[in-house]
């Protein structure tokens, strides 16, 4: 992989890796990318190298894989046979994470298909709203609560 010495400043390194400008601060924030250097005008500078590893985030992201995901996988060499078991393992658990968001997916899939078969726009009122009333006015406090912290749902980041 040849690299140019080319250095560029944080819009084109954006344009470049597809990765939006306040990502790039972001994940220089979180620690997945060195800062970049300044130029004499203070101005963010990005190497070829820097570019590359924005396009491997973002391929990551693409594929819903946490920032601690990113991260492990980054720092690993490919060019070490024990780094490749990690990487087995990050995919390996990145996967079940996947399989169980899917599980999540199809059963409110499922919800969905039901509360939209109550009403087809042909009666005095709509079905479809009134079953979310009522489930809202089913939901107690406690029970809110717990939806909350709940992990069901909740984003993988």
């Amino acid at each position: 992989m040849a690299q140019s010495l080319a250095l560029h400043r944080i819009g084109e390194a954006a344009r470049q890796s597809g990765v939006s400008a306040a990502n790039i601060r972001y994940y220089e924030k979180e620690g997945l990318l060195l800062p970049g250097a300044r130029s004499d005008n203070s101005y963010r500078l990005y190497s070829a190298d820097d570019v590359h590893r924005l396009r491997f985030i973002r391929l990551c992201r693409a594929m819903d894989m946490s920032l601690d995901e990113v991260r492990t996988l980054l720092a690993l060499d490919w060019g070490r046979k024990e780094d490749c078991h990690a990487a087995c393992d990050t995919l390996d658990e990145h996967l079940q994470h996947v399989r169980t968001r899917l599980a999540e997916l199809q059963a409110l899939e499922a919800d969905l298909l039901a509360l939209r078969s109550r009403c087809d726009g042909t009666d005095e009122q709509c079905h479809i709203i009134e079953a979310l009333h009522q489930r809202a006015d089913a939901q107690a406090p406690d029970t809110l609560a717990a939806l909350a912290g709940a992990a069901p749902g909740k984003r993988h980041v």
